[in-house]
Protein backbone atom coordinates (compact mmCIF):
# COMPACT_ATOMS: atom_id res chain seq x y z
CA UNK A 1 0.00 0.00 0.00
CA UNK A 2 1.26 3.45 -0.91
CA UNK A 3 2.67 5.54 1.89
CA UNK A 4 1.34 8.73 0.33
CA UNK A 5 -2.32 9.33 -0.61
CA UNK A 6 -3.20 9.65 -4.27
CA UNK A 7 -3.06 13.22 -5.62
CA UNK A 8 -6.50 14.69 -6.12
CA UNK A 9 -5.55 17.15 -8.87
CA UNK A 10 -2.98 17.41 -11.64
CA UNK A 11 -1.57 20.47 -9.90
CA UNK A 12 -1.01 18.46 -6.72
CA UNK A 13 0.68 15.71 -8.69
CA UNK A 14 2.92 18.22 -10.44
CA UNK A 15 3.95 19.69 -7.07
CA UNK A 16 5.05 16.24 -5.90
CA UNK A 17 6.99 15.73 -9.14
CA UNK A 18 8.86 19.02 -8.63
CA UNK A 19 9.67 18.00 -5.04
CA UNK A 20 11.36 14.80 -6.31
CA UNK A 21 13.55 16.62 -8.82
CA UNK A 22 17.24 16.50 -7.93
CA UNK A 23 16.88 13.92 -5.18
CA UNK A 24 18.87 10.70 -5.22
CA UNK A 25 17.24 7.29 -5.15
CA UNK A 26 18.80 6.63 -1.74
CA UNK A 27 17.16 9.77 -0.34
CA UNK A 28 13.76 8.65 -1.62
CA UNK A 29 14.29 5.11 -0.36
CA UNK A 30 15.35 6.29 3.11
CA UNK A 31 12.22 8.39 3.44
CA UNK A 32 10.04 5.27 3.24
CA UNK A 33 12.53 2.89 4.91
CA UNK A 34 13.36 0.90 1.80
CA UNK A 35 16.76 -0.62 1.12
CA UNK A 36 18.49 0.22 -2.16
CA UNK A 37 19.56 -2.73 -4.33
CA UNK A 38 23.22 -2.73 -5.34
CA UNK A 39 22.17 -3.32 -8.94
CA UNK A 40 18.88 -3.62 -10.80
CA UNK A 41 19.53 -6.89 -12.59
CA UNK A 42 17.06 -8.73 -10.36
CA UNK A 43 15.09 -5.64 -9.31
CA UNK A 44 14.22 -4.12 -12.67
CA UNK A 45 10.93 -2.62 -11.45
CA UNK A 46 12.32 -1.25 -8.19
CA UNK A 47 12.75 2.37 -9.34
CA UNK A 48 9.25 2.52 -10.79
CA UNK A 49 7.75 1.15 -7.59
CA UNK A 50 9.74 3.65 -5.50
CA UNK A 51 8.45 6.55 -7.58
CA UNK A 52 4.88 5.22 -7.51
CA UNK A 53 4.91 5.20 -3.72
CA UNK A 54 6.19 8.78 -3.47
CA UNK A 55 3.70 10.11 -6.01
CA UNK A 56 0.71 8.15 -4.71
CA UNK A 57 0.00 6.08 -7.82
CA UNK A 58 -3.03 3.87 -7.25
CA UNK A 59 -3.53 1.53 -10.23
CA UNK A 60 -0.95 -1.13 -9.31
CA UNK A 61 -0.97 -3.82 -12.00
CA UNK A 62 -4.35 -2.86 -13.43
CA UNK A 63 -4.58 -2.05 -17.14
CA UNK A 64 -5.52 1.54 -16.28
CA UNK A 65 -3.45 4.73 -15.96
CA UNK A 66 -1.39 4.75 -12.74
CA UNK A 67 -3.26 7.79 -11.45
CA UNK A 68 -6.74 6.46 -12.14
CA UNK A 69 -8.69 9.50 -10.97
CA UNK A 70 -6.57 11.83 -13.13
CA UNK A 71 -6.23 9.57 -16.18
CA UNK A 72 -2.43 9.94 -16.08
CA UNK A 73 0.08 7.16 -16.66
CA UNK A 74 3.53 7.23 -15.00
CA UNK A 75 6.57 6.34 -17.10
CA UNK A 76 10.16 6.63 -15.90
CA UNK A 77 12.82 7.25 -18.57
CA UNK A 78 16.31 5.87 -17.81
CA UNK A 79 18.78 8.37 -19.28
CA UNK A 80 22.38 8.02 -20.40
CA UNK A 81 25.06 10.69 -19.96
CA UNK A 82 23.81 12.45 -23.11
CA UNK A 83 20.36 12.77 -21.52
CA UNK A 84 18.81 10.40 -24.03
CA UNK A 85 16.59 7.40 -23.36
CA UNK A 86 18.63 4.25 -22.80
CA UNK A 87 15.90 1.76 -23.60
CA UNK A 88 12.42 1.31 -25.01
CA UNK A 89 9.44 2.11 -22.78
CA UNK A 90 7.01 -0.66 -21.88
CA UNK A 91 3.38 0.36 -22.40
CA UNK A 92 1.13 -2.66 -21.74
CA UNK A 93 0.54 -6.28 -22.67
CA UNK A 94 -0.70 -7.20 -26.14
CA UNK A 95 -4.21 -8.74 -26.27
CA UNK A 96 -3.77 -11.99 -28.20
CA UNK A 97 -7.36 -13.14 -27.59
CA UNK A 98 -10.75 -11.41 -27.30
CA UNK A 99 -9.69 -8.48 -29.46
CA UNK A 100 -12.33 -8.75 -32.18
CA UNK A 101 -14.18 -5.43 -32.38
CA UNK A 102 -11.64 -3.69 -30.14
CA UNK A 103 -11.29 -0.06 -31.20
CA UNK A 104 -8.26 2.20 -30.81
CA UNK A 105 -10.14 4.42 -28.34
CA UNK A 106 -10.94 1.38 -26.17
CA UNK A 107 -7.43 -0.05 -26.30
CA UNK A 108 -5.03 -0.20 -23.38
CA UNK A 109 -2.37 1.58 -25.46
CA UNK A 110 -4.69 4.55 -26.06
CA UNK A 111 -5.61 4.86 -22.37
CA UNK A 112 -2.00 4.48 -21.22
CA UNK A 113 -0.57 7.06 -23.64
CA UNK A 114 -3.28 9.72 -23.78
CA UNK A 115 -1.77 11.53 -20.80
CA UNK A 116 1.64 10.58 -19.45
CA UNK A 117 3.83 11.78 -16.60
CA UNK A 118 7.39 11.27 -17.83
CA UNK A 119 10.04 11.13 -15.12
CA UNK A 120 13.70 11.13 -16.31
CA UNK A 121 16.15 9.24 -14.08
CA UNK A 122 19.92 8.83 -14.34
CA UNK A 123 20.77 5.32 -15.46
CA UNK A 124 24.42 5.31 -16.46
CA UNK A 125 26.02 2.08 -15.10
CA UNK A 126 29.00 4.04 -13.76
CA UNK A 127 26.69 5.82 -11.28
CA UNK A 128 25.79 3.62 -8.26
CA UNK A 129 22.04 3.01 -8.01
CA UNK A 130 21.84 4.84 -4.68
CA UNK A 131 23.45 7.97 -6.13
CA UNK A 132 21.34 8.24 -9.27
CA UNK A 133 19.20 11.36 -9.37
CA UNK A 134 15.64 11.99 -10.43
CA UNK A 135 15.22 14.62 -13.14
CA UNK A 136 12.42 17.10 -13.64
CA UNK A 137 9.28 15.24 -14.66
CA UNK A 138 6.61 16.61 -16.95
CA UNK A 139 3.06 15.76 -18.01
CA UNK A 140 2.56 15.18 -21.74
CA UNK A 141 -0.14 14.31 -24.25
CA UNK A 142 0.52 13.22 -27.85
CA UNK A 143 0.06 15.79 -30.58
CA UNK A 144 -2.57 15.06 -33.21
CA UNK A 145 0.14 13.76 -35.53
CA UNK A 146 1.76 11.60 -32.84
CA UNK A 147 -1.60 10.13 -31.83
CA UNK A 148 -2.38 9.26 -35.45
CA UNK A 149 1.02 7.60 -35.90
CA UNK A 150 0.50 5.55 -32.72
CA UNK A 151 -2.97 4.57 -33.92
CA UNK A 152 -1.62 3.50 -37.32
CA UNK A 153 0.99 1.30 -35.65
CA UNK A 154 -1.57 -0.23 -33.29
CA UNK A 155 -4.08 -0.96 -36.05
CA UNK A 156 -1.38 -2.60 -38.20
CA UNK A 157 -0.35 -4.83 -35.32
CA UNK A 158 -3.90 -5.76 -34.35
CA UNK A 159 -4.74 -6.68 -37.95
CA UNK A 160 -1.80 -9.08 -38.06
CA UNK A 161 -2.81 -10.57 -34.70
CA UNK A 162 -6.44 -11.04 -35.78
CA UNK A 163 -5.19 -12.85 -38.93
CA UNK A 164 -3.22 -15.27 -36.77
CA UNK A 165 0.12 -13.82 -37.85
CA UNK A 166 1.49 -12.83 -34.45
CA UNK A 167 4.61 -14.91 -35.09
CA UNK A 168 5.45 -12.71 -38.10
CA UNK A 169 5.63 -9.57 -35.95
CA UNK A 170 9.20 -8.48 -35.28
CA UNK A 171 10.67 -5.51 -33.39
CA UNK A 172 11.34 -3.87 -36.77
CA UNK A 173 7.63 -3.23 -37.43
CA UNK A 174 5.99 0.01 -36.30
CA UNK A 175 7.06 3.65 -36.51
CA UNK A 176 6.68 4.58 -32.83
CA UNK A 177 5.28 1.38 -31.30
CA UNK A 178 6.82 -2.05 -31.44
CA UNK A 179 5.78 -5.46 -30.17
CA UNK A 180 8.26 -7.74 -28.43
CA UNK A 181 7.99 -10.92 -26.36
CA UNK A 182 7.52 -10.14 -22.67
CA UNK A 183 8.37 -13.08 -20.47
CA UNK A 184 11.00 -13.99 -17.90
CA UNK A 185 11.99 -16.96 -20.06
CA UNK A 186 10.80 -19.07 -22.99
CA UNK A 187 8.89 -21.45 -20.72
CA UNK A 188 6.32 -18.74 -19.96
CA UNK A 189 3.55 -19.03 -22.53
CA UNK A 190 0.06 -17.72 -23.16
CA UNK A 191 -2.72 -18.49 -25.64
CA UNK A 192 -3.01 -16.82 -29.02
CA UNK A 193 -4.51 -17.50 -32.43
CA UNK A 194 -2.52 -19.29 -35.14
CA UNK A 195 -2.71 -18.73 -38.90
CA UNK A 196 -5.21 -21.60 -39.11
CA UNK A 197 -7.59 -19.79 -36.76
CA UNK A 198 -7.06 -22.27 -33.94
CA UNK A 199 -5.77 -21.46 -30.49
CA UNK A 200 -2.08 -22.10 -29.88
CA UNK A 201 0.53 -21.53 -27.21
CA UNK A 202 2.85 -18.59 -27.79
CA UNK A 203 5.02 -16.16 -25.86
CA UNK A 204 3.22 -13.28 -24.14
CA UNK A 205 3.99 -9.98 -25.82
CA UNK A 206 4.10 -6.34 -24.89
CA UNK A 207 3.74 -2.99 -26.62
CA UNK A 208 6.83 -0.78 -26.30
CA UNK A 209 7.62 2.79 -27.36
CA UNK A 210 10.78 3.16 -29.41
CA UNK A 211 13.61 5.23 -27.92
CA UNK A 212 13.44 7.48 -31.00
CA UNK A 213 9.91 8.47 -29.96
CA UNK A 214 10.71 9.12 -26.29
CA UNK A 215 13.80 11.10 -27.31
CA UNK A 216 11.58 13.15 -29.61
CA UNK A 217 9.36 13.91 -26.62
CA UNK A 218 12.35 14.86 -24.45
CA UNK A 219 13.79 17.11 -27.14
CA UNK A 220 10.54 18.97 -27.76
CA UNK A 221 10.06 19.49 -24.01
CA UNK A 222 13.54 20.64 -23.02
CA UNK A 223 14.93 22.27 -26.16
Amino acid sequence: MAKYPKPETECELNSRVIALSGKTLSQLANEIHWSVPSNLKHDKGWIGQLIEVHLGASAGNLSEPDFQNLGIELKTIPLNTKHKAKETTYVCTVPLLNHIGLSWEDSCVYHKLSRVLWLPIEAEPSIPVAERKVGLGFIWSPSKQQMQALRDDWEEFMELISLGQVETITAHLGEHLQIRPKAANASVVTTGIGHDGLRKQTLPRGFYLRTSFTNQILKSTFQ
